[in-house]
């Protein structure tokens, strides 16, 4: 896709989100900001996913402790929501580290299950931890006054708060990808033997790679929580990583941003198609099988992968013609 084109397309997307809380009886502002959360939270999971090579069962742990530890900082505290959101993000980076410090000395699919089996630790944590409420959660966790003045009971400064946070933390995830430490990332997903003998500090990286990850998601996680007023289990539990993982294959994971695309087909399954209750799980099955079979770069992936064809095949036509002349 060229660089124009999603300059397009992400000032068209940008422009459709600042007109979304101006026409609420179009579209509920409520759900946007839901899935502009779990976009953020796709994306941050693709920084390991998609570009350093690593699969993590277990970025559960980061949404949903950033989620309990802003609702205790908002509500037990009385602290301002922006002290419990930068709260919720360092408590999740610092997870991450100690995630990344004790995942990396495996690889694969034995990595995969450490983050699982740490991820469990921290669900099992808030389940036992007496100010969370246990099964009924964290609730109700006021929204309060950002920096003591904008009050966030409203819906409407809260939906521009929620598009600035998560908007801010897609342009990080885009610089960090695009940046000589993303290309280090993709190099050790690549060839890792190969990324040690040229002398990067391969652990290092990987180690920065969860804690950024770990941080993004945990503002996700905050972000959720101040919207839904709302810390759950279900936030922490191993199906949250299940969906994230969905999200990101079927958006792209080979792609920026794909997962938020990603995040908005999930999400918008799961809310128009809540009536069928439990059903709505083999709905997203069936997409979600449809879509692997169909579509093997995810969504992104092969409209980018459709759109470079078009582009080759279109030079290798002008090469004709001028050769002919």
């Amino acid at each position: 896709m060229s660089n124009a084109l999603q300059r397009g397309l992400i000032t068209a997307v940008l422009l459709a989100l600042l007109v979304v809380p101006f026409v609420p009886q179009l579209i509920y502002p409520v759900f946007v900001m839901k899935v502009l959360c779990f976009a953020l939270f796709a994306c941050a999971f693709n920084l390991l996913l998609g570009h350093a090579g690593i699969v993590s069962f277990g970025h559960a742990a980061f949404f949903g402790s950033a989620a309990y530890i802003t609702g205790y900082t908002v509500r037990e505290m009385a602290l301002t929501p922006e002290i419990g959101i930068i709260a919720g993000v360092a408590a999740s980076a610092m997870l991450g580290v100690a995630f990344g410090a004790l995942a990396i000395r495996r690889r694969g699919i034995y990595l995969a299950m450490i983050t699982l089996a740490l991820a469990q630790l921290v669900y099992f944590t808030f389940l036992q931890a007496p100010f969370t409420g246990a099964e009924d959660g964290m609730q109700p966790i006021p929204r309060g006054r950002l920096f003591g003045i904008i009050d966030l009971r409203s819906d409407f400064n809260l939906y521009f708060l929620v598009l600035a946070c998560t908007s801010g933390g897609l342009w990080l995830v885009n610089r960090i990808v695009n940046s000589p430490f993303g290309e280090v990332l993709r190099a050790i997903r690549d060839h890792e033997p190969r990324a040690r003998s040229l002398g990067y500090p391969v652990d290092r990286y990987k180690i920065i790679a969860f804690a950024l990850s770990a941080g993004l998601s945990g503002l996700a996680g905050s972000l959720k929580c101040i919207v839904f007023q709302l810390a759950a289990l279900t936030d922490v539990h191993w199906h949250m990583s299940g969906d994230v993982i969905l999200m990101t294959l079927l958006g792209g994971m080979n792609s920026v941003l794909g997962p938020a695309i990603g995040a908005l087909l999930v999400s918008a399954l799961h809310h128009y198609f809540d009536a069928l209750g439990a059903w709505v799980t083999v709905v997203v099955g069936l997409v979600f099988m449809i879509c692997v079979l169909l579509f093997r770069r995810g969504l992104v992936g092969e409209l980018d992968h459709f759109l470079s064809q078009r582009r080759y095949a279109r030079a290798n036509l002008k090469e004709g013609i001028d050769a002919q002349v």
